[in-house]
C-alpha cells in the first residue's frame, strides 16, 4: 500500500434533564440534524457540565437555562448504570473527545476524557457499543481521542501514556484486549478508509499505521513518520487536533502550539493554501474541522477569564466568518455534527 495515492444551577439541572431523557428528545433532535443538512449542529465537549451537547447551530447565542431547545442532544455517563463500572465520578472529570461516526448503518459518538474514560456511545440512545478505562491515579494515561475501524475495534489515543492503545472492542462492549504502539504526546486519531491506515497526531509527528493481525487479535504497525512544522527550531511543535479535511479527502487537518495546517497525503508535505487560511491559522487551536456542502470551517480556542485555561465558551466559523457562543460554558473541543 502506497500513502502517495451542591445544590445545582438551573443550567445544571437543565442539561442532566436532557441527558436523562435523551432517549425521548432525541428523536425530534435527529430529525433535526437531517432535516438541516446544509447548517450542521455543532457537538461539543463542555467541561463545565461535564457533558458533551449537540447544539443547535442556527441559534448565534446557546443558553439552555433560557432555551433548553437549544441542546439538541446530551450525554453523560454520571449516573448511568451502563457506565458504573468505568468510575466516571473521577474519570469523566474532563471530557476532551466527540465526534459522530457511522458503523454498521448506525450513529455513535466516540468520547474520551481526561482521566480515563473512553467509549464508543450509541446515538441517540446513549447505549454502550464500548467503553473502557485508561488508568488512575500515578498511572493515568490522559486519553484525548479515539476512533472506531472498519471491523468495529477502537482506537485511543493517550498523551500522557505517550501511545495509541487499540481495543478489540469489537468483541463486546467490556473488551479490555488490546495492543499499544508508542507515540509520544499522543492526541488525535483518524482512520483513512482511502488508505486504509490509521493516522494518529503526537508531540512532533504526524504518523499512519497498519493494522495488521486479526479482529480479535489486533496488531499496529508504523507505515510513516512525518515530522510536524515547528515555529522555531529545536521547539517541539505540540500536535494538538487531527481531523479529516472532508472538502478535500486527500488531506487531513493538523493543529499544532502556534498554527493550522492542512497535510496533502499524496504530496506528504503540510500546507496553508487552504481559504481562510490566515484566518484560521493561530495558536492554540484545540478543534477544527470544515463542512464539504459550504465549505464553512468551525474551529476554537482557549479564552482568558475563565475555571480552566483550556476552556472557551465561543465556537469560531469561518468563510463566511461569525460566531456561536455557549453561555457559561467551558468548551474543550467543538466540532461540526457530520456522521460519516
Amino acid at each position: 500500500m502506497s500513502l502517495d495515492s451542591s445544590i445545582p444551577s438551573r443550567r445544571h439541572v437543565l442539561l442532566g434533564a436532557a441527558a436523562a431523557g435523551a432517549g425521548l428528545a432525541l428523536g425530534t433532535a435527529g430529525q433535526a440534524v437531517a432535516g438541516h443538512r446544509s447548517v450542521p449542529p455543532v457537538v461539543v465537549t463542555d467541561q463545565a457540565s461535564k457533558q458533551l451537547l449537540v447544539l443547535d447551530s442556527r441559534a448565534d447565542v446557546w443558553d439552555p437555562a433560557i432555551d433548553p431547545t437549544v441542546v439538541r442532544w446530551a450525554f453523560s455517563p454520571l449516573g448511568d448504570t451502563r457506565y458504573r463500572d468505568l468510575e466516571p465520578e473521577t474519570s469523566w472529570i474532563y471530557p476532551d473527545e466527540a465526534k459522530a461516526r457511522r458503523y454498521r448503518d448506525r450513529t455513535f459518538v466516540l468520547t474520551t476524557a481526561s482521566f480515563g474514560f473512553a467509549a464508543v456511545v450509541e446515538y441517540p440512545t446513549g447505549r454502550r457499543y464500548w467503553a473502557g478505562g485508561l488508568g488512575a491515579g500515578d498511572d493515568l494515561l490522559n486519553p484525548h481521542s479515539a476512533e472506531i475501524l472498519p471491523d468495529g475495534n477502537v482506537a485511543v489515543a493517550c498523551s500522557t501514556g505517550a501511545l495509541v492503545r487499540l481495543f478489540a472492542a469489537s468483541l463486546g462492549p467490556n473488551a479490555t484486549r488490546y495492543v499499544d504502539a508508542e507515540l509520544k504526546g499522543a492526541h488525535g486519531l483518524h482512520w483513512d478508509e482511502g488508505h486504509d491506515v490509521l493516522w494518529a497526531l503526537g508531540d512532533d509527528e504526524l504518523v499512519a499505521y497498519e493494522v495488521t493481525g486479526s479482529r480479535v487479535r489486533p496488531g499496529l504497525r508504523q507505515h510513516l513518520a512525518v515530522s510536524l512544522p515547528v515555529a522555531t527550531p529545536g521547539t517541539s511543535a505540540g500536535g494538538h487536533d487531527l481531523s479529516p479535511v472532508l472538502g478535500r479527502p486527500d488531506r487531513l487537518w493538523v493543529t499544532t502550539n502556534a498554527s493550522v495546517y492542512q497535510y496533502d497525503i499524496a504530496s506528504r508535505t503540510f500546507t496553508q493554501d487552504f481559504p481562510g487560511a490566515s484566518e484560521i491559522s493561530r495558536k492554540s487551536v484545540k478543534a477544527v474541522g470544515d463542512d464539504p456542502r459550504t465549505g464553512q470551517v468551525l474551529s476554537n480556542t482557549p479564552e482568558s477569564g475563565l475555571e480552566q485555561s483550556w476552556w472557551t465558551t465561543t465556537v469560531s466559523l469561518h468563510q463566511p466568518t461569525d460566531s456561536r457562543k455557549l453561555v457559561n460554558g467551558g468548551i474543550y473541543k467543538a466540532r461540526w455534527w457530520l456522521p460519516r
